[in-house]
């Protein structure tokens, strides 16, 4: 009988950490998105853009930007590793 009253108190200690850790984590990221609109808001967004459209063109420039430099990177690579072998 005291394993099961252990292992019941157990789970409700469990279940409350958990259930403050997941609102905990809820506040935090909330928090964050809330500024992260306001900075896009006040920044990013160009005339009658929306923060949403504004967020869309942003990360689908720098989804280029990162494209290009992992290209050249890979030039960057292949020239090295030409030259490091060279015969």
């Amino acid at each position: 009988m005291a394993k099961s009253k252990l292992i019941k108190a157990n789970k409700k200690i469990a279940d409350t950490v958990v259930g403050l850790h997941n609102k905990i984590k809820d506040g935090v990221v909330g928090g964050y998105s809330k500024v992260e609109d306001k900075f896009i808001d006040q920044y990013l967004t160009k005339d009658g853009e929306s923060v949403e459209d504004a967020r869309k063109r942003v990360n689908s420039e720098n989804k280029d930007k990162l494209e290009s430099m992992e290209r050249q990177q890979k030039e960057i690579s292949k020239k090295a590793h030409d030259r490091a072998f060279r015969k």
